[in-house]
């Protein structure tokens, strides 16, 4: 059986369309087998979505953003309706890239939308990387997708992402200590929604006052 991170599912299509409702706004978005969260929108992407715009005036957003995993792209696209930012967003699920082109279209927004097995294809910096990551891809490559993305921040940028407590929340929460600033933003249900800063950029802020 394929799984949502491989990058020609084998399963069957099946594509259908969800309504879903984020932080009170409606949304649609076609979904299909072999791609993450094929019966609408989960609880997790939604939660940390929420949480972003919460915890920042998601409105004032107008730098440079990379949904990284993009599935069928329910977070570029909101971030893309609700900001000013230049929206990124990257998958290596071909099918997944497909259904995301077709719901940029459904929703009206303007996005750009790559192929990339995990930053091959990512070029430049960013202020926000954001991310409900693959865990099911293994902690080796959670770790290159996590670790690497402090090479495609700019100096004051951020990396947010969702993770479970059951899926080694707080453990993974202490690994990123080693390279990022790590904040836990909010915890809802099971989920830690998680922000992680640059660590050399904070000392050189210390430093030059």
């Amino acid at each position: 059986m394929s799984q949502y991170f491989d990058e020609i599912p084998d399963s069957k299509s099946d594509v259908r369309k969800h309504d879903a409702i984020i932080d009170n706004r409606a949304y649609e978005f076609y979904t299909d087998n072999g791609v993450f969260s094929k019966s609408g929108l989960d609880d997790a992407t939604k939660y940390l979505l929420e949480t972003y715009t919460k915890s920042r005036i998601l409105i004032n957003l107008k730098g440079k953003v990379l949904d990284f995993g993009c599935g069928y792209g329910p977070i570029g696209i909101y971030i893309a309706s609700n900001s000013y930012a230049d929206v990124d967003m990257v998958d290596i699920n071909e099918r997944a890239l497909d259904l995301a082109h077709k719901n940029a279209e459904l929703n009206n927004v303007d996005v750009n939308i790559y192929k990339s097995n995990i930053y091959s294809n990512v070029k430049g910096k960013y202020d926000l990387i954001i991310t409900n990551p693959p865990i099911r891809v293994g902690k080796a490559m959670l770790h290159e997708i996590l670790f690497g993305a402090k090479d495609h921040l700019n100096n004051d940028g951020e990396l947010w992402l969702v993770i479970s407590k059951n899926q080694g929340a707080k453990s993974l929460a202490r690994d990123l200590e080693s390279t990022y600033k790590v904040e836990i933003v909010d915890k809802i249900k099971s989920f830690y929604i998680i922000c992680c800063k640059n660590r050399w950029h904070l000392v050189e802020l210390y430093v030059e006052l």
